[in-house]
Formats: structure tokens, C-alpha cells, sequence
């Protein structure tokens, strides 16, 4: 392949899009720059997208989307709505063969009937919201253990930090888990996409293009071009051909390890790059998307479980979206963590752990029909850094910042976490944009530009340059 001799020029060029780059894109749009999206594979939604597997449209990864905040105002700014239903109540928690539905009582309710502590539990959660946080090294489990030794609450514990953030309750901080349930606010409103998550992205895809966005899936960002402190292009292979694009500002979405390899971000110094290499925690889940004739049980959102082995939660799309299955058919998606989910694990054995506890929780889960098991680990992990161990959004090249759930604020999660990046990220590019559109209309209309342009020219040869008649 040979670089293409048509040069493309963009405000900002977005790398990959999973929940921040299309919502950074989104903004950039919105705000009213020329704005590039590019993406490696053939779809939107990065980790958080759907496929079509007999007959059924099964998500990826992410499936409860955040109703209200920065997400769904990045839908607002482009008029795409948000294709979201709502499912009531939207937690759950099913412990002992009982459903509870903490929302209506809080922490008292949920561990109140576990532990005596839980008054106590519940002034901690207080008195997080005041500041009072635990020191960073001390895990949510250690926290845990210094109020109770019950065996549930643990579970309970375990399970909650599996099911945000992807970690078991002793890999977690507990000032993560705490800034989380008790600052940002636990039991919130979410919904389901009737189309799969990845009609979200299809629709916000839309916008982008609608407000003058340019999106390349199948294309590749094969280096980056810098000079000095500053990106100036990027080469691009898209559909057998390499593209030179130019860019004033460049967000990436895949993560600072991912970025930090691409040709050309020597840049960035040795530092940098270990850094990225080595500071993130990235963390694992295990999906299981399933289908069953039978209801396995009477819940339309998300269920969290007591004591399991590997499984955290799960949801029936169908109580909301009976859309995504073909008629007859209850669909679910359970999720999983191993141990470690920080750390190497023995995919086979976790995933029959998993297995396991869907077959000791449900009977009926043996005549199911399985859809798909994935592992999300490594390059395409459930989490590309566990909380706690985020990097900044800035990076030593003054005009690229990252977006994702690897530079997320302290203690949050999830796509409304990676929305906020992006929002952050959008707000510099932005402000760069307008300092250089300033600084060029200032020189522009500064009458000793061309009189000191002229001073600075070479003086002509003999002869050289054009004839005057």
C-alpha cells in the first residue's frame, strides 16, 4: 500500500468508537468542528454493541444504559433521542431464594436482616458522602471485614463490585467502591435498547453524520505524524489504501497501552509509555447470553446475587424488549467475574464456576439454549483499568486526550464514566481550537505580519524571481 496523495483535514480525529468516542465525536460535532471517527472494525459500540446470533440480537458487553446526565445529553446536543426502556423496579438484589428491592429502603433494608452491623455500614456510606473516605490501599473487602464476618453480606459485597466494576470485592479499593455507591449514587435509573445496545450507536451514528460527521469503520490508524509537542496527522488504512489525515486535535478512545504502541508516539517519552504499559489494572468478566422457554424468574431489570461462586448478576431483556428474541423465548445475559479478575485465571474452569452457579440457582437453566460465552480479557477486557488505577486524560502531547473507561473520574463506571471523559476531553479540544482560531485571526489582521514576513524572507539572487514589466 502506498500513502494516498489526497490529504484530509480535520479539526478533530477520533480513534475508535466505544461509548467515549462516540460520544466525544457527538460533542465535537455538536460544538461544530470537522470531525473524523474512525473505527477498526465493521461496526459502532466498541465493547458495548450487539451481534445477531439464531434469531436473537445479543449485546456484547454493556447493556444498562444511564438514563439522564452526560450521556443522554450527548444524544440531546444532536436531537437523537435515546431508544431506552426502562425497566421497574430496574434492581434487584435475590438472596436466599428471596427477591429485595433495596431501592425502597437502601443499605438498611438490603443488610439488615444479615447483619446487626448494618446501621453502622450505613453511617460509613454517610459519612463517604461527607469526605470521609478510606485510604486508597485498603480493599473494599478489608474495609468490609472490619464492621462484619457475615458470610451474605460479603457475597452481597463481592457481587456489587463484580457487577460495576468488574473486580472482586479484595481487588477493589474501597474508597473506589464507596465514591461510587455513596458520592455518584447506587440504584440508578437505566434502560434497555429494543434493538440492541448497538441501535444506540446506529442512531448517534446518524446524528454525527447528519451534523457534517465523517465516520470510517474497517479503517485502521496505522501511526501517528507529530512534530514538537503536537499531533499533526495521522496515517489511516481504510478498505486497502492508506490515507494521510490531517488533525488539529486527536482524542483516542482505545485506551493509553493501545495508543502508546501506535507508530510515532515516541513522542510522548519513555516515561509515558511505561507508564501506560504498567499503571492500568485492566479487569475480566465472563458473559453468558441464554434463552429459556421458561421464566427463570419474575424480575425485568437487573439482578444481583448473594452467595455465588463466579456469578454477579443478571438480566431478562425480553421483560422489556421481547424484540430481541423470537417469540416464545425468554432471553438473559449473566454476568461473571473470575478470581482474579485482576490477573491470569483458568478460562475453562471459571467459566463452568459460572456455569455452575446458573444451574444451583435456576433448574430450569438446564434446558436453556446458549447464544454465546465470551471472556472479556486482555486487549478487550470488561474494564481497561479497575478503579483505582485510571490514568489521566492529558497526555504529553498537548493536543490528544483519551477517552474511556481507562482515564475515567475516580470511582465511576460504566458508559455514563466514559460519556463524562468525553465531555472532558471535548472541552479542551475545543478550547485549543478556539485559541488557534483566535491566534490566526489576530495575525492575520496584524499590519506588521506581511512587513515582518517580508523582513524574515532570504534576499533574492540576481535574477531570481518574477519579472516586472
Amino acid at each position: 500500500m502506498s500513502a494516498n496523495d489526497d490529504l484530509h483535514h480535520y479539526d478533530a480525529v477520533v480513534i475508535g468508537a466505544g461509548a467515549g468516542g462516540m460520544t466525544a465525536a457527538a460533542r465535537l460535532v455538536a460544538a461544530g468542528r470537522k470531525t473524523l471517527l474512525v473505527e477498526r472494525l465493521g461496526r459502532l459500540g466498541g465493547r458495548a454493541s450487539s451481534e445477531e446470533i439464531d434469531g436473537h440480537i445479543v449485546n456484547i458487553g454493556a447493556i444498562a444504559i444511564e438514563l439522564g446526565g452526560v450521556f443522554e445529553e450527548s444524544f440531546t446536543l444532536l436531537g437523537v433521542p435515546l431508544d431506552l426502556r426502562e425497566p421497574k423496579p430496574a434492581t434487584v438484589f435475590y438472596v436466599d431464594g428471596k427477591i429485595i428491592n433495596a431501592a425502597k429502603g437502601g443499605w438498611g433494608m438490603l443488610l439488615g436482616a444479615f447483619t446487626k452491623q448494618a446501621a453502622k455500614i450505613g453511617t460509613k456510606f454517610a459519612d463517604a458522602r461527607n469526605g470521609d473516605l478510606p485510604e486508597a490501599k485498603l480493599s473494599t473487602a478489608e474495609w468490609l471485614s472490619s464492621y462484619t464476618s457475615n458470610a451474605t453480606v460479603h457475597a452481597i459485597f463481592r457481587n456489587l463490585c463484580a457487577a460495576i466494576f468488574a473486580a472482586n470485592a479484595d481487588e477493589l479499593p474501597a474508597r473506589a467502591f464507596l465514591t461510587y455507591f455513596a458520592v455518584k449514587g447506587a440504584f440508578k435509573r437505566f434502560g434497555f435498547c429494543p434493538r440492541g445496545t448497538i441501535g444506540l450507536w446506529n442512531d448517534l451514528g446518524d446524528g454525527i453524520r447528519r451534523a457534517g460527521g465523517d465516520i470510517w469503520l474497517n479503517a485502521s490508524v496505522a501511526g501517528l505524524q507529530v512534530e514538537g509537542d503536537r499531533v499533526i496527522g495521522l496515517d489511516i488504512e481504510r478498505d486497502g489504501t492508506r490515507f494521510r489525515v490531517g488533525a488539529r486535535t486527536v482524542i483516542s478512545n482505545i485506551g493509553p497501552a493501545a495508543t502508546a504502541a501506535l507508530p510515532g508516539v515516541e513522542a510522548f517519552g519513555e516515561d509515558y509509555i511505561n507508564q501506560a504499559r504498567t499503571q492500568m489494572r485492566s479487569s475480566a468478566n465472563i458473559v453468558i447470553n441464554f434463552a429459556t422457554k421458561k421464566r427463570l424468574i419474575d424480575a425485568p431489570g437487573l439482578v444481583t446475587f448473594g452467595a455465588t461462586q463466579r456469578l454477579c448478576n443478571m438480566g431478562e431483556l425480553t421483560a422489556t424488549c421481547p424484540e430481541l428474541a423470537p417469540p416464545g423465548w425468554y432471553q438473559y445475559v449473566a454476568y461473571a467475574v473470575p478470581k482474579p479478575a485482576i490477573g491470569d485465571f483458568d478460562e475453562m474452569a471459571e467459566i463452568e464456576a459460572s456455569l455452575a452457579d446458573l444451574r444451583s440457582l435456576f433448574a430450569d437453566f438446564a434446558d436453556a439454549k446458549m447464544l454465546s460465552i465470551r471472556v472479556m480479557r486482555n486487549d478487550w477486557p470488561a474494564q481497561r483499568s479497575c478503579a483505582g488505577f485510571d490514568l489521566p486524560q492529558d497526555t504529553p502531547l498537548v493536543n490528544l486526550w483519551h477517552v474511556g473507561d481507562a482515564v475515567k473520574d475516580y470511582g465511576d463506571g460504566g458508559t455514563q464514566a466514559c460519556a463524562y471523559t468525553a465531555r472532558e476531553a471535548v472541552r479542551k479540544a475545543v478550547a485549543l481550537l478556539e485559541a488557534g482560531r483566535h491566534d490566526r485571526v489576530e495575525r492575520s489582521r496584524d499590519p506588521r505580519t506581511e512587513e515582518d514576513r517580508d523582513r524574515r524572507r532570504p534576499p533574492l539572487r540576481r535574477g531570481a524571481g518574477r519579472s516586472i514589466a
